[in-house]
């Protein structure tokens, strides 16, 4: 085994007094070593019910005949750090738990790794690190919240709260009905209960063969969830002995799978980002124009929040990510997962309990994916549109630019009604080294639903946008305003065109006038001055790359 390096010989003696000292028995050192990496925090709904799971992994890793060894690893809400200073920080942090897996289990030469996450870039990051080491490895997600409740109609985070509070500024809602959404909005642990980033890739990490069949729609708190919990500490011993690791699980094809899935469910744009981070640690080439490949190919056959009206416990209750499989069969490819069966044999015995939730392709919700990759003289190397989320009105829309170096700015001109029908809202120096950390723009792109404004108004930016947004929104704007790209150049009036059928993005300036104000730019100072976001910053690739490391 890979842990005898720190535990077998004689000149181990020192190593094994340290084990001992952690309550080890001789006969320990014969059993697989497992760490056991947790994100629990009380800081993160969908994290704080993790102590319970963690028992259920510790028995199953007993059971299989492994000794546990837990280890944390942090995590960030991305709901409560958004709008503020601390929308800087989750992107950066995947890339630390990333390095945080690598460390504590190179450090420690543990045999296996079992990675309990659930929220937004931690599910990411834990793969990352997995991969990277590609040693064997499981996930458990830790399941999606229920939705609210409020005079007896269903609540869910992004369209209660944050488009809430923007209802309630236009006056359509009243303070004291507010203050009822939110309370009740979210009711309890577990990840927001949309498809927003968090669900997205707990479905995407199913798919991939990751985590166990079931895992990703099982409900936080629900039974179901704690014997999977169980039955993936049992499972990650058993991968350890056949010496089954990420890499004979993470390949080309069971990334396409994972990109089919995203498609058919419309799920958040983040998950660009985070599979071209995950292939690049498996050194497997992804690029954006796969993504949009497949989506013209793939049709959306759910319609759940944000733009839909379903709810994640919709999905499960209608047989989660092994029905979608189910319907999707004939388009996957048919990998091997850590479940020991393959993509077929999951599909053929999960059954579709629910038509509408999960439709047959031929009356799909839209004809294509949910996502879009669109390019043009305003974003050369790419950006990134959740299309399923936008009325039909607005596939196609052109208007005067109003520009913005901040989120904050942008905010503000929103709320105090200085945003009006036609224009096109441009928030820049928001990207991966610019922001930096890219932040997500759910409070800008909430607000503008709130206010009326989504079937008139559209946004475009170099940061990202939550999975939780809805509406002509395009982010991932390539190259970054920050490093020179024509976002950075543009100004207030200049007419941008968005055409996503025909996946464009353009700004109707000559090739001479944008070579011209390009030979005069010059970035704005660096927003962050100290700390590990400086580094970051330096170091960081564009989003069309990953928004990986350098």
């Amino acid at each position: 085994m890979r842990s005898d390096k720190i535990k077998k010989g004689l000149e181990r003696v020192p190593h094994r007094a340290l084990l001992h000292a952690t309550g080890l028995s001789r006969k320990d050192f014969s059993k697989p070593f497992i760490g056991v990496a947790t994100s629990f925090t009380d800081l993160i709904p969908g994290h704080i019910g993790m102590r319970d799971l963690e028992r259920f992994i510790e028995r199953g890793v007993c059971f299989g005949g492994g000794v546990p060894f837990f280890f944390g690893v942090p995590g960030i809400c991305d709901g409560i750090a958004m709008g503020h200073l601390g929308m800087c920080y989750p992107l950066a942090l995947r890339e630390i738990i990333a390095d945080t897996i690598e460390s504590v289990c190179n450090a420690h030469q543990l045999d296996g790794i079992v990675c309990l996450t659930n929220c937004d870039k931690i599910t990411p990051g834990m793969i990352m690190g997995a991969a990277r080491l590609n040693i064997p490895a499981i996930v458990v997600t830790a399941g999606p919240m229920l939705s609210g409740r409020y005079k007896q109609k269903k609540l869910a985070f992004v369209h209660d709260t944050y488009e809430g509070l923007a209802r309630a500024k236009k006056g359509d809602i009243s303070a004291e009905e507010l203050v009822c959404l939110e309370m009740e909005a979210c009711p309890g642990g577990g990840s927001c209960q949309g498809l927003y980033t968090a669900n997205t890739m707990a479905c995407i990490t199913e798919t991939l063969g990751m985590s166990l069949p079931g895992c990703a729609t099982a409900l936080a708190a629900s039974a179901k969830k704690r014997r999977i919990a169980q039955a993936s500490g049992e499972r990650i011993v058993e991968l350890v002995k056949k010496d089954i690791k990420p890499l004979d699980i993470i390949n080309k094809k069971s990334l396409e799978n994972a990109i089919i899935v995203d498609m058919a469910l419309g799920g958040s744009s983040n998950t660009v980002l985070h599979l071209m981070a995950i292939s690049h640690e498996a050194g497997i080439n992804l690029d954006l124009k796969t993504f949009d490949r497949i989506s013209k190919a793939t049709p959306h056959i759910t319609n759940i929040e944000p733009s839909g009206t379903y709810y994640m416990e919709d999905l499960e209750y209608a047989g989660g990510i092994p029905a979608v499989l189910k319907r999707l069969k004939s388009r996957l490819n048919n990998v091997l997962t850590l479940s020991g069966k393959k993509i077929y044999a999951i599909a053929d015995e999960a059954q579709i309990f629910d038509e509408d939730v999960i439709r047959p392709f031929d009356q799909a919700y839209h004809k294509q994916g949910g996502l879009a990759v669109l390019f043009g003289n305003l974003a050369p190397n790419g950006s990134v549109v959740k299309q399923s989320a936008v009325s039909s009105k607005m596939m196609e829309f052109a208007g005067r630019a109003k520009v913005f170096n901040q989120e904050e700015n942008a905010m503000q001109a929103i709320l105090n009604g200085k945003i009006k029908s036609g224009d096109v809202i441009v928030i820049r120096y928001e990207g991966p080294s610019g922001g930096p950390g890219m932040r997500e723009m759910l409070a800008p792109t909430s607000a503008i639903v709130g206010m009326g404004l989504a079937d008139s108004v559209a946004l475009i930016t170099d940061g990202r946008f939550s999975g939780g947004t809805k509406g002509p929104c395009i982010g991932h704007v390539s190259p970054e305003a920050k490093s020179g790209g024509p976002i950075a150049i543009l100004k207030d009036g200049d007419i941008i065109t968005i055409n996503i059928p025909k996946r464009k993005l353009e700004v109707k300036l000559s090739n001479e006038e944008i070579k011209r104000r390009l030979k005069s730019f010059k970035p704005i100072s660096p927003k962050i001055n100290k700390g590990y976001l400086v580094r970051y910053s330096r170091m960081v690739s564009s989003a069309d790359k990953g928004a990986i490391l350098k």
